[in-house]
């Protein structure tokens, strides 16, 4: 884990933001965690390191020149400034790719790079919905489940890049039974049974369009929809009870498509107060958007910059 410090007041600069994403790559600067200018454009196909790198680098340097650094949120195990790919059929030939010393070489910016999703963690717990707390989590539930940790006011980061995946976590298997059956049962990893992705696939078995038809139906009081869209809700609440357990998160925001509806932030404190009291951290809203991974990433970036900056 590292601490980051905050950074020079004195300094107005604004700081340079990367977001990269398996459909668009976009580009920000960020002053006093606003983002004042923004540029985006659509990620290229195949997304190998060489096209992705060449075309981030285009569209950020309009926005280089007046910058002090460069902070960077990309999908992906993110490990010292190295990406490899955890979906190598988005991102072709992205295995332990120098991310950071490229992006930082090419705009002539120092650099930093996160996991997207950790990225996001980072700018809710500075500029969101976790202001003012100390153990905090990130959940997105969105076409797969993303998280981020902050722990003792501090963003988890793991050497190996496994830092917080919620995703990959392991539940039993309703929706998506494998050939094998492992000593405990059929286990999935989460995101199998929670995600947009899972949703989509059962919406369409009843007869609904994809994941929001059937979340609208639910909500509705659609019995079979309210079932599926509860299960996932029930899932995530139950993984947050374990981290409430075993790291002490005292407040949880949801974000991604899935997460930020209202109907979901409602059936996952539902399941939640099933649990001990003690295991129940505050369940809230993310608030900085599609924009969090960006501002976190910038603030992420700010530590470079900074003459207090404190080593990883």
């Amino acid at each position: 884990m590292t601490d980051l410090p905050a950074a020079d007041p004195s300094v107005s600069s604004p700081l340079l933001a990367l977001d990269i994403g398996g459909t668009s790559i976009r580009a920000a600067q960020v002053v006093d965690g606003q983002i004042v200018r923004r540029l985006e454009t659509r990620t290229p196909k195949p997304s190998t390191p060489g096209s992705v790198i060449l075309a981030a680098t285009e569209l950020a340097r309009p926005l280089a020149a007046e910058c002090r650094a460069l902070g960077v949120a990309c999908a992906g195990a993110v490990a010292g400034g190295r990406v490899t790919a955890t979906a190598a059929h988005t991102f072709p030939g992205w295995t332990d790719i120098p991310l950071s010393a490229e992006l930082g070489e090419q705009l002539n910016l120092p650099c930093s790079a996160l996991n997207d999703a950790r990225a996001a963690a980072w700018g809710e717990y500075a500029a969101g919905a976790g202001w003012g707390s100390r153990e905090f989590m990130f959940i997105t539930v969105s076409t797969g489940v993303g998280a981020g940790l902050i722990l003792d006011g501090r963003l988890h980061l793991a050497g190996n890049g496994l830092d917080a995946e919620l995703g990959f976590v392991s539940v039993p298997a309703l929706w998506h039974p494998g050939s094998d059956v492992p000593p405990l049962g059929q286990l999935v990893p989460l995101e199998f049974e929670t995600s947009g992705t899972a949703l989509n696939a059962r919406a369409a078995l009843h007869a609904h369009q994809n994941a929001r038809a059937l979340a609208d139906a639910a909500e509705a009081g659609d019995v079979q929809a309210d079932a599926d869209y509860t299960r996932s809700a029930a899932l995530i609440a139950w993984k947050v009870a374990d981290l409430a357990a075993m790291l002490g998160i005292t407040r949880a925001a949801l974000g991604g498509s899935v997460g930020l509806r209202i109907g979901y932030l409602e059936r996952v404190r539902s399941a939640l107060a099933h649990f001990p009291e003690r295991y129940q951290p505050q369940i809230v809203h993310a608030e900085l958007g599609a924009d969090a991974g960006l501002i976190g990433a910038a603030l992420w970036a700010a530590r470079l910059s900074s003459p207090t900056r404190q080593r990883s």
